[in-house]
């Protein structure tokens, strides 16, 4: 197929992967990690270093189509990191592709956020492309890719696509009684509060945990001054417990640092010094707040001090000696310096 031509294939068959709204077809229904789906009617399967692959495949014009399942890891807790980290491992990493991909938006359904990664590459066979779906929720990141080279098997492709389902372990569900359960904390939390304002620039501080399946947590922050020459990144790892209502926090790490700023914006520049933080542990007592206002549930942590690392209270009137952290909006996670 000709180059243009692909180019045109591939921006139209965006539209549809993973992304439409036809009903999925009523065949036989199969599995694989935390995902059921129906498989491509009539295209071989494999299992591959770990991966489940359909593929089909026609000689007189060399068109080819797969779609590979990998398996589910832990989530970094950023939705758009889950996408870039799988992107580098098993489409750049496999394919040789060195160009970034073109990212959608993330969208959200049913508590799973997914990013799709699309790219055009050359392969023996000529211009081909591929798509990487990458959907984060509930601690877990999973990632499914379909490549193709002919517009000969993108009805199968949507079919597939649309016909995913992820299962949510039942350990990670939240309901409202979810203070009583070590699962109702996994996954991402966040909160942002705003800082001094200086010629009309307002400065922020962003704060966000991770707790993973494991057991272990990630806190990050960053703290934007306009009046200041650097930025801070806090960077904490250690490991939680769950006892009824309450959390305990163990630090093995801390270290904040400081960056310079790029073009003297919030974005991160290079690093200029590091420095330990005091390992503070804490236990909090916890619970699950339905907020109608946003409509969603968010997480209160109450403690008789502040923490250096949780920074004043957050809760107001209504939680005092408390503060809350809510799931981040797609474009509320904090970006990594790099």
């Amino acid at each position: 197929m000709k180059p243009r031509k692909l180019a045109v294939l591939f921006a139209w068959s965006l539209l549809l992967l993973f992304g439409s709204t036809l009903p999925a077809s009523a065949q036989t229904s199969d599995s694989f990690d935390i995902a059921s789906f129906n498989p491509p009617a009539g295209w071989q399967k494999q299992t591959k270093n770990g991966a489940l692959v359909f593929g089909v495949s026609s000689e007189p014009n060399h068109a080819f189509a797969m779609v590979v399942l990998y398996k589910s890891g832990a989530s970094s807790g950023d939705a758009k990191r889950d996408s870039e980290n799988d992107w580098k491992q098993f489409v750049a990493g496999e394919l040789g592709i060195k160009s970034k991909p073109q990212r959608e938006l993330a969208k959200t359904s049913d508590g799973w956020q997914m990013i799709t990664a699309s790219a055009a590459y050359e392969n023996d066979l000529g211009p081909a492309a591929v798509v990487l779906s990458t959907y984060s929720g509930y601690g877990r990141s999973f990632s499914v890719a379909a490549l193709f080279n002919s517009k000969d098997y993108l009805k199968e492709i949507e079919l597939f696509g649309v016909s995913i389902k992820l299962k949510k372990p039942e350990a990670l569900v939240q309901t409202s009684e979810a203070g009583k359960s070590d699962s109702s904390i996994l996954g991402t939390w966040g909160s942002s509060s705003s800082d001094q304002t200086t010629n009309g620039v307002r400065g922020y501080i962003k704060r966000e945990y991770t707790f993973s399946p494991d057991g272990t947590y990630r806190f990050i922050s960053k703290t934007f001054t306009p009046n200041s020459a650097k930025l801070l990144f806090g960077n904490e790892t250690g490991s939680y417990r769950v006892s009824g209502d309450t959390l305990t926090i163990t630090p093995k790490s801390s270290v904040l640092e400081g960056w310079s700023k790029s073009n003297d914006t919030d974005k991160w520049g290079s690093r200029i010094d590091s420095q330990n933080r005091k390992l503070e542990t804490v236990t909090y007592k916890f619970t699950k707040h339905y907020f109608s206002g946003i409509q969603t549930w968010s997480l209160v942590l109450s403690a008789d001090r502040t923490t250096e690392r949780d920074g004043p209270y957050s809760g107001g009137l209504a939680f005092n000696s408390a503060w809350i952290y809510s799931p981040p909006c797609a474009q509320c996670f904090i970006e990594l310096p790099r």
